[in-house]
């Protein structure tokens, strides 16, 4: 990776509370332009590494470096180059949208007309413009966090943290939401999204999987999905749940996962197939069909997690 394409590089980075580390010696470089994203359960430190990043919080040990400036020497200059977007954002909800995007604009001094030309464009692109004199706390939950990113990006920031900011949120929001975030990167701004929608990782350029403060892996979705042992098999059927259990633990079976109308199974070997069908016909159990299929993101995660010897 080129250096001069490097907006975010982390080194090291450690941050514990009392016994537990919840960073432990992260290292990561996000490109300029890049939707780059931390994925991993609750406990995994996505929120921690975003404050370190953001410079809301100190680290103990490591290094971290945003648009050429050291977040830790340097905190107050790094925040006029970001904006942190918390999983529980400041919108004031007595205030309307517009009275809520003018305070955070006056916080970073945004001139009045351009202030004004930048909400009605953020206000258009995330179809919130007929609701401008709303009051914020009247706002569903997926127009809140669209309010609060449209509030997040007033300033121009050329990085942009996002917390987990679709949780909770309707898919139709949701899909907006990401659509207004293709549209930053297309201007060069870049992302790093912190999420526990697996689904949703598939959305970003890069993913850092993270368990436990430590990192599994960092690629592309695709080259993750390629790193995925033995094959996969999806058993489509009306009754998943019986199926589940006939096949867990069976030989051969890593894990097995529910995923919509069917079955992921993750075997050690593809030829694995044709034994498993055998052996839930001798036990009775129905399904509709059953196929190899390329992982998701969500299955190699799975695949990880139970891998005790799971290494950085």
């Amino acid at each position: 990776m080129n250096a001069h394409d490097i907006t975010v590089a982390v080194s090291n980075l450690t941050k514990r509370f009392g016994p537990l580390t919840a960073v432990d010696k992260l290292g990561l470089e996000v490109k300029r332009g890049e939707i780059f994203g931390l994925v991993g359960p609750d406990g995994a430190g996505k929120t921690t590494t975003l404050r370190m990043l953001a410079a809301v919080m100190a680290p103990d040990e490591g290094s971290v470096n945003v648009d050429g400036i050291d977040v830790v020497a340097q905190p107050e200059q790094v925040r006029e180059r970001i904006s942190y977007m918390p999983q529980r954002f400041g919108l004031y909800e007595d205030l309307t949208v517009d009275e809520n995007i003018r305070f955070y604009a006056d916080l970073f001094a945004v001139p009045r007309k351009l202030r004004e030309e930048r909400a009605a464009r953020l206000l258009a692109a995330s179809s919130m413009e007929h609701f401008r004199k709303r009051l914020a706390g009247q706002l569903s939950g997926g127009m809140k966090q669209k309010l609060g990113l449209a509030c997040s990006l007033v300033h121009a920031p050329s990085i942009v943290l996002l917390d987990e900011p679709t949780t909770g949120v309707d898919p139709l929001s949701r899909r907006e939401f990401w659509q207004i975030l293709y549209g930053l990167r297309a201007e060069g701004v870049t992302l790093l999204i912190s999420t526990a929608y697996l689904d949703e990782a598939e959305r970003c350029d890069r993913l850092a999987l993270l368990h436990g403060g430590r990192m599994l892996y960092c690629d592309t979705p695709v080259a993750l999905r390629a790193r995925m042992p033995g094959a996969l098999a999806e058993f489509v059927t009306s009754t998943p749940r019986p199926l589940r259990d006939a096949l867990q633990g069976h030989a051969g079976v890593v894990s097995v996962l529910l995923i919509g109308n069917g079955v992921h199974v993750h075997m050690d070997q593809a030829e694995r197939l044709a034994e498993l069908e055998g052996h839930l016909h001798n036990s009775g159990v129905p399904y509709d069909d059953a196929r190899i299929v390329a992982p998701s993101i969500e299955d190699l995660f799975v695949a990880l997690l139970g891998d005790a010897g799971a290494k950085p």
